[in-house]
């Protein structure tokens, strides 16, 4: 691939970014169905052809797959994370890792993004085999980390307490303007890593 076709490829992957961030604000502000695409496209400054040329609809612009995406750095963060750490301890500096790597507008567009999978239905339903992967490859990491099978009761158990856990220390955020969501979920996980005494 030559400078400009790069140039390119970066622009439109720019002009797509942006058009599904308004989308995601707008699916926020005003819920899904009251939203539409010409909404979408008149606030990411472009026409509606132009969304058109990214998305197949409004339906598609609620997929977050790609969008602010942390599947390849969490992994990653979690790989290189002390052998001596255990599962929980290593996902908490792997998700502190990946954020802190996020400059100002990702990170804000990463929270909005999840703000958005919690308190939108509809992109909740949207996303779900997402969900279902990213669990899955929690199932993965955690398994790697501790000699275990992905499918081990114990790995799954785990996992899903983190997941739980998780979820329900974003819900408590997005309630709470305040709140730093990346820092509710560290705390959440750094209390089910020490467990509930007696």
């Amino acid at each position: 691939m030559n400078s400009g076709e790069g140039l390119r490829e970066r622009k439109k992957a720019r002009t797509r970014a942006a058009i599904q961030e308004q989308a995601v604000r707008l699916f926020l502000e005003q819920g899904f169905a009251a939203t539409t695409v010409e909404q979408v496209a008149a606030a990411a400054e472009v026409s509606p052809s132009t969304v058109f040329r990214y998305f197949t609809g409004k339906d598609d612009l609620a997929v977050l797959d790609d969008h602010h995406s942390l599947a390849a750095a969490i992994p990653r963060a979690f790989a290189e994370q002390p052998a001596d750490l255990g599962p929980v301890a290593a996902l908490r500096a792997a998700l502190r890792s990946a954020f802190a790597g996020l400059d100002p507008h990702d990170r804000a567009a990463r929270l909005a993004r999840d703000t958005a999978l919690l308190r939108v239905p509809e992109l909740w339903a949207a996303n779900a085999a997402l969900v279902a992967r990213a669990v899955r490859t929690l199932d993965e990491l955690v398994a790697a980390r501790t000699g275990r099978d992905p499918d081990d009761p114990a790995v799954r158990a785990l996992t899903g307490a983190v997941v739980g856990v998780s979820v329900r220390a974003l819900l408590d955020a997005v309630r709470d303007p305040g709140a730093d969501p990346v820092e509710a979920v560290d705390r959440a996980l750094a209390l089910l890593e020490t467990g509930l005494p007696g």
